[in-house]
Formats: structure tokens, sequence, C-alpha cells
């Protein structure tokens, strides 16, 4: 019997823990899943013979080195920052690990240990990462083997509201950790590469620097620019492209309403709001704007964005609550984590509504001398509020990366990322059985510009 220990059971892990459980049998594997709050873990369990719900404190070192020295496998489904004292313990009880995460220049420094003790930790097979680089690397090297010259790459990924569940004038619900979505693009330089020409976008202009993006089948969506772009070049191996863009999908207008909140200061986190537990919503926003003795607050946020009178920003910020006298009531917060306060109150998913994930990729290639481009999208939608999109689309590559690793099918050890085509390929034909996979479209263009 293979012994599998999850650490963590939030909402992405769902769909993971759904999966090992079924396979349990089959496979003949015994699931452990620990978390801070058992209960979460055992309804997430539910009972299963071949599982076990564990109260689990990964700071707890006796204890997280007790659980790691039982396991065949660890599954890290904690913020990316604590994934590194797992990977140390697997390291030193020679088990194998894998994350959705982000590999850290930490995890990274364990690369050459952990291949001498014949371990593999794979990182960044979730959604995005995950899913993005199984899907882009198959795309590139399906172009490369039929002699296409890649000079132009671009990749979206969205978490967003599916459309009959989209009942709310920012056409956007909070479908995953709100705290990320509050400090998009933060703590980095946003920068890409275009027509040969670098680009960097200060925070203050993200939102207001965005791609229109029509999908076939799925409809118009807008795209801001996520970090560093360019790092992709080597992941890739597209160093020589001319255009690498990569970035977020939002709907139409949602980027420059959200540019509102960037102007005028609410997604700070570096500093706390003094009186934050006694401060209403109007005080918040008010607290932004200038001093006035005649105007309202309504009119100032008028003459600070340079709103004309007909301009239905307004009646977005009215219906989000911010002109409201309501109590905050957040001791010691920062403006990022009152307005995350405030969003969560209004874009909070109902008990049956549906998320979607949107991902869409656009590769521009030469090939006997003349110009292609080929469009590869995919789109799945969640079927309630706790079996989502988000939790398929991050769950299901871990379990099956997870399950290949126990066969023995993947080969590769050390830090790794899930782009070699003994990884990328199973993984994205077991996605496709489980009603995830992506619609291609190739076709001739004068120019790759878009």
């Amino acid at each position: 019997m293979k012994n599998i220990f999850v650490i963590g059971a939030g909402r992405s892990a769902t769909t993971l823990i759904a999966y090992l459980l079924e396979n349990a049998e089959r496979f003949d594997w015994h699931i452990s899943v620990g978390e801070l709050d058992v209960s979460l873990a055992e309804r997430k369990l539910n009972g299963h013979a071949r599982s076990r719900a564990i109260a689990f404190d990964v700071f707890n070192a006796e204890q997280r080195k007790e659980e790691i020295s039982k396991a065949d496998i660890v599954i890290s489904m904690l913020p990316a920052s604590m994934h590194i004292e797992v990977a140390k313990d697997c390291l030193a009880f020679g088990k194998h690990m894998t994350t959705a995460s982000y590999i850290s220049k930490e995890m990274k420094a364990l690369d050459g240990a952990a291949k001498e003790k014949g371990l593999i930790f794979l990182n960044e097979i979730g959604l995005d990462p995950g899913i993005d680089h199984l899907s882009a690397i198959k795309l590139i090297d399906e172009i490369r083997a039929k002699g296409g010259d890649i000079q132009h790459f671009e990749s979206f990924t969205g978490g967003l509201v599916a459309p009959e569940s989209d009942d709310n004038p920012w056409h956007y619900k909070f479908t995953w950790n709100p705290r990320n979505v509050v400090l998009a693009s933060q703590g980095g330089a946003v920068k890409f590469i275009h027509n040969g020409k670098y680009k960097y976008i200060p925070y203050n202009r993200v939102f207001r620097r965005t791609e229109y993006i029509m999908i076939e089948g799925l409809g118009e969506f807008e795209g801001y620019a996520n970090r560093d772009s360019l790092a992709y070049r080597e992941v890739y191996n597209l160093q020589n492209v001319k255009t690498l863009y990569r970035g977020t999908l939002r709907r139409p207008g949602f980027s420059r309403w959200w540019d509102t909140f960037v102007q005028l200061g609410m997604t700070d986190d570096s500093y706390v709001m003094e009186d934050s537990e006694t401060m209403t919503n109007r005080d918040f926003i008010n607290s932004f704007l200038p001093f006035s003795l005649k105007d309202s607050v309504e009119l100032k946020v008028r003459a600070m964005l340079k709103l004309d009178q007909d301009d239905r920003l307004m009646e977005k910020l009215t219906w989000l609550g911010l002109f409201e006298k309501t109590k905050i009531g957040l001791k010691n917060a920062t403006p990022a984590q009152i307005l995350q306060h405030i969003l969560e109150q209004k874009w909070a998913m109902k008990p049956n509504d549906k998320d979607m994930i949107v991902m869409w990729h656009k590769v521009g290639f030469l090939k006997d001398g003349k110009k292609f481009v080929t469009e590869s999208s995919m789109m799945v939608k969640g079927d309630d509020q706790h079996n989502t999109a988000m939790a398929k689309t991050v769950g299901l590559p871990l379990a099956i990366s997870t399950q290949m690793i126990l066969e023995g099918k993947i080969k590769e050890r050390g830090v790794c990322l899930p782009l070699s085509a003994d990884i990328y390929l199973p993984v994205l034909a077991e996605l496709a059985k489980n009603g995830i996979s992506f619609t291609e479209k190739t076709y001739p263009v004068e120019e790759f510009d878009t």
C-alpha cells in the first residue's frame, strides 16, 4: 500500500482529494489529509475507509516530521511560502513531493540534494502555473515538430464567474483567494516583449494597459499583463521570439473599474489605517479624497477620477456600498484588507453559483515563408460553490501527476517543472477524460500583431 499525505484541505483541494479517494482501491492507496481545522478534512474525506483526517499544524516540527516520515509522497496545498519546510523534511526522509506553486529560490536550492536521493519535487502542476505549462509546451513542441519557427507567444488565464451566475454590474465574483485578487500585479516589475521591444508597466498603469481578446465560442474578454513574462523565454525555450506576453483574463471593463481602487490607494497593503475598527465604508473612501467643507464624497470621487456625469462607474461603486455608513469593524487593517472585506460582502459566490476557468494561448509562427497563428482555448465550469472549476483545474493535474510518480512513470528527478512530454502528454490525456480539454484552430495571417 502507498501512503499519500495531503497537507491542506482548502477550496482548491476538493477535487484533488475526491480523485485520490476514487482511485484509492484501484491503486492500493491510503490518503491522509492534514488540516489545522480537522473538521474540514473530515468533510472532504467523508469517512472513506482508505483515509485519515489529521488535525495538523505545519509549524509543529515534530508532528510534521512524523507524518511525512510515514508517507510515500506528500502533496502540499499550503501557501507557497510554507512549502520549504515540508520539502526539507521530504528530503530528510526520502519522500517525493508535488505542489501547485511556483518554484521559489529556496525550493530550487534543493535540486541537487533531491537528485542525489533520487527524489522528484514536482512544482507548478496546478492551473496557472500548471495546465498553462502542459498545454503551451505541447503546442510549441507540435509546431516545431512540423517545421514552424515561433515568433509570437501570448497566454492568458482567468478565474471568472460563469455567465449563468453573472448577476452583478462588475461581472465578477471571488472564485479563489480574494487577497490574491486585491494584491494582483503588486510586488514585482510588469514586463514583456512586443515586436522585439521590451515593455514595462508600472503598477499604477497595469489595469489601463489591457488587450482586447475574442475567444471563439466563449466571447469577449480583456487581458492585463502578469508580472514577468520574460521569465518564460527560458522556461518555454522561446529565447528568440519577438513577442512574449502572459496575462490575466477578465470581462471587458473590469480592469478600468478596478483601476479606480489602484488610483485612490485602496489596494495598498504596506501600512495600517488608524481607527480602522470604527471606520465606515464612507469614511474609508473619503480618507483618500481631498478635504472639502461643501463637496460630498460622491462629488469628490467624480472630481478626483475626472468622471463625466454619464459615467457608469459611480453606479458600480455605489452598488458595492462604498458610500454607505456601514461599520467596517477590522482592527489595525491595511487599505487592501479593508477593500477586500468590503468586496467580499458583494462578490461572494452564492450556494448554487458556478465559476469558470478560461485559458487561451496564441502562437504565431513562420512556416515555408508564410505566417500562421494557432489559437488554443479551454473553458471549464464548476458544478457548484464547492466543486468549482478552480478546484478541478488545480487539483486534477496534481492528483494525476502524483499517481504517475507513484507508478514510476515519471523518471525526472530533482526540483522539476512539468515540461517534458512524458509528463504533459499523459496528464493532458487524463485531464481530457475528466472534461478539461483544449480547442485549437490555425489560420494564415499578414502580421502577428494583435
